[in-house]
């Protein structure tokens, strides 16, 4: 057999082996965890390759001593253990996340529904604003109605991964259809109120309902 052809022979059996001709995402690994890249068709950005924002740095929760609490216009007010919240139905989904910045990234998110916590408390009728407050002092809020009719979650998980501290952990919102100011982390309380709530960045001046294609700013404050 001539040189060329060996090369050659031997240059395609690489490739092959090699994977190089293959655009499928396998699982990864984030910390000592299993990170998947892939779901349900979709190729997810990896944790390590997904900017992400704060106020004051990051904020180390302890799982043990940990509780969401849940006040304001409910029935039954309640301190949420990270067990009890893991316990509660779990629900997936494929969300992108935008910054008003203009970088973006794909992630599945693995969380409680929004819907199902408040099932536990209860609500009263007039409740129409949720508001959530972190544990750097951090604040946003949203409509109630918005929340319950897109089955918005508060995820435990990013990619399968259990959240890790500096995305968030316990818990982050994945307020899909919002800028990413509105996707609150280290969540600590969540507040039912009848009045409009401007949190951190939308009394700097930032757009309250954060439609994501809609204005940035609000003409007044």
């Amino acid at each position: 057999m001539k040189p060329i052809h060996l090369f050659l022979i031997v240059s395609i059996i690489f490739v092959i082996t090699s994977g190089c001709i293959s655009e499928k995402k396998g699982p990864g690994v984030y910390g000592n965890q299993t990170e998947n890249l892939s779901y349900q068709g979709k190729s997810l950005t990896p944790i390590a390759e997904q900017q992400t924002r704060d106020i004051k740095g990051i904020q180390y929760i302890d799982r043990e001593s940990y509780r969401l609490q849940v006040n304001g216009l409910v029935k039954n007010p309640r301190n949420f253990t990270y067990e009890e919240i893991i316990e509660l139905p779990e629900t997936s989904k494929v969300v992108d996340l935008n910054c008003v910045e203009g970088w973006r990234y794909t992630a599945k998110w693995t969380g409680v529904k929004m819907a199902d916590l408040l099932n536990e408390t209860g609500t009263i009728d007039n409740a129409t604003t949720v508001i959530f407050y972190s544990a750097d002092g951090y604040s946003t809020s949203l409509d109630r109605d918005y929340l319950l009719k897109n089955n918005i979650i508060l995820a435990y998980r990013l990619n399968d991964v259990t959240l890790p501290q500096d995305r968030g952990f316990p818990l982050q919102l994945v307020a899909e259809s919002k800028y990413g100011y509105k996707w609150a982390k280290w969540i600590v309380r969540i507040e039912l109120s009848n009045l409009p709530y401007r949190g951190y960045w939308e009394q700097r001046g930032y757009n309250n309902t954060a439609d994501v294609g809609g204005p940035e700013f609000e003409r007044s404050v």
